[in-house]
């Protein structure tokens, strides 16, 4: 019988020569992947090189993504998670029951002024989107009356100082939710853009000559809800006294700023009551030595009985010896505000201009009493006729409303 083995296959030379051509080719496919690999690496190694070179050219420039590096002025917190929707404007200030005139002191009943810091300069809150609207809506109306210049060459540079560290540094890094800044290209050079997230706006965050200081000033204005007043000393004076050499005054009370512009700080509140006895002398003082970097700020309040923000009329907030007042038996409450100012100073460290800003807040009675303050707010209108100049209470038109006004608080 013959043994039956299985058929092996025995190794041949085909089979060494297949082999051969794998090996060649899997050695090719190898040979391939390293030099894709290290084409790669020499492409990402360029890139990283041109990238470093563009990232160092703009930090000369000044630029550094997401905004514009102004060493001079101070540091600025960033608030990454900033919602302006949500965020309530800031409550009234603590009304005193006494009025006081004075640029504060810490001894005394109103201490007046506080440090503020920088970080702190601007506030934004919910109301951002209508107050920015009507701002608009005002400066289109009203011209000079809410955007005027007096010396332009001498008032410029401070303008342009302050709009480029506002859209150029402050906005973007302090509200980063709201402002974006964008390098661009164009055909004369490199430009550095702002975009308003809420009002789709797009301004230049550098300033070209070609940008006109009214120009600058609107778009101030159509930016923020601050109002700006700039200040520089008067020339060729042993004595000199601040001027009003420009601003942008969307929600003036009781004077008009075209009445104002080129003025002094005792011609412009010439009208307030007690300000030359009281005040006029420690504010040219204080004005005069305001340091580079220091901030501060200080409240104001009164009573209003209408609703609009720009109220240039004397006889709307403000009473004048010799006006002819009429006391009212009761106030629409629709219409009746505590009308407060934040308001900063600073100056500006390139042109040594001063910088008083303002903005305001309207809040109605009915919230002030709801609120529980309502007695706070009857005393303090008492407190008009109670301080240092007793014709506060006049001035403010307390003869007008206050009556109706403390009835209303105390029913």
């Amino acid at each position: 019988m013959k043994n039956h083995l299985p058929n092996i296959e025995k190794p041949s030379f085909m089979w060494h020569l297949r082999s051969l051509e794998d090996i060649k080719a899997a050695s090719g496919f190898t040979l391939a992947n390293y030099m894709n690999i290290i084409l790669l690496v020499v492409f990402v190694y360029f890139a990283i090189r041109q990238a470093r070179a563009k990232q160092q050219a703009a930090e000369k420039a000044g630029y550094e993504k997401r905004y514009i590096r102004a060493p001079e002025f101070p540091p600025i917190e960033e608030q990454q998670d900033f919602d302006w929707k949500t965020t309530e404007p800031i409550p009234p200030p603590p009304l005193k029951s006494k009025y006081f005139l004075t640029m504060g002191r810490a001894d005394s009943d109103d201490p007046g002024l506080e440090k503020l810091p920088p970080s702190e300069l601007l506030l934004i809150d919910k109301t951002y989107e209508e107050r920015i609207a009507y701002r608009r809506r005002i400066m289109a109306e009203q011209g000079k009356h809410i955007v005027n210049v007096n010396d332009d060459l001498r008032i410029r540079p401070a303008v342009v100082e302050l709009y480029q560290f506002l859209l150029g540094t402050y906005l973007p890094l302090r509200f980063p939710t709201m402002f974006k800044l964008h390098e661009t290209e164009y055909e004369q050079g490199k430009a550095f853009m702002l975009e308003n997230f809420i009002t789709g706006a797009l301004f230049p965050a550098k300033v070209t000559a070609q940008m006109s200081t009214e120009r600058l000033l609107e778009t101030l204005g159509r930016t923020v809800d601050e109002d700006f007043l700039f200040l520089l000393p008067e020339e060729d004076s042993d004595d000199p006294k601040y001027v009003l050499e420009a601003y942008v005054i969307a929600c003036a009370s009781g004077f008009d700023p075209a009445e104002k512009i080129g003025k002094r700080l005792a011609d412009i509140h010439g009208p307030v009551p007690g300000y030359s006895d009281k005040l006029e002398s420690s504010m040219d003082r204080f004005f005069s030595k305001v340091e580079v970097g220091k901030y501060v700020k200080r409240s104001n309040w009164s009573v209003t009985t209408d609703a609009e923000l720009f109220t240039p009329g004397k006889g709307s907030v403000h009473a004048h010896e010799g006006d002819d007042i009429e006391e009212v038996d009761h106030v629409n409450l629709d219409t009746t505000f505590v009308r407060c100012e934040r308001q900063t100073l600073h100056r500006l460290p390139n042109s040594k201009a001063l910088v008083f800003a303002f903005h305001t807040y309207l809040y109605p009675i009915k919230q002030i009493k709801e609120d529980g303050a309502g007695e706070e707010l009857a005393l303090a209108i008492d407190g008009l006729r109670l301080g240092n100049v007793p014709q506060m209470h006049f001035y403010k038109r307390g003869v007008v409303w206050g009556e109706a006004v403390k009835r209303y608080l105390r029913s």
